[in-house]
């Protein structure tokens, strides 16, 4: 897997359990940072392709706002139902306060 790192967010723009959408590479990702941990995944539910954002995060998970399903921010496997499916999960790295997600190239 050929992997690039692209800068997209700073630390700042994200306070403790926030969430930042962002469009990557034609990918839709929602950022979610719970205390000092920040996580990239799929920005829409697997359950009904609605989105993620806004949805209650705790205990490195995140709940879907619209049907209650949960999933697993460090490997976005569906934890309930409705959900069966997990969603994608991104690499993320973090150089001093920038914010970088990686996507495979082809």
């Amino acid at each position: 897997m050929n992997l690039k790192f692209h800068p997209v967010a700073d630390k700042s723009e994200l306070s403790n359990n926030d969430q930042l959408h962002v469009s990557l590479d034609e990918e839709e990702i929602l950022i979610c940072r719970e205390n000092e941990d920040y996580y990239a995944i799929s920005y829409y539910c697997s359950h009904a392709t609605l989105a993620l954002e806004g949805g209650y995060i705790y205990n490195s998970k995140i709940i879907c706002p619209y049907h209650g399903a949960e999933f697993c921010l460090k490997t976005g496997q569906a934890l309930t139902a409705p959900a069966n499916e997990e969603i994608k999960k991104y690499p993320l790295s973090i150089e001093g306060t920038t914010i970088s997600i990686g996507v495979e190239q082809v």
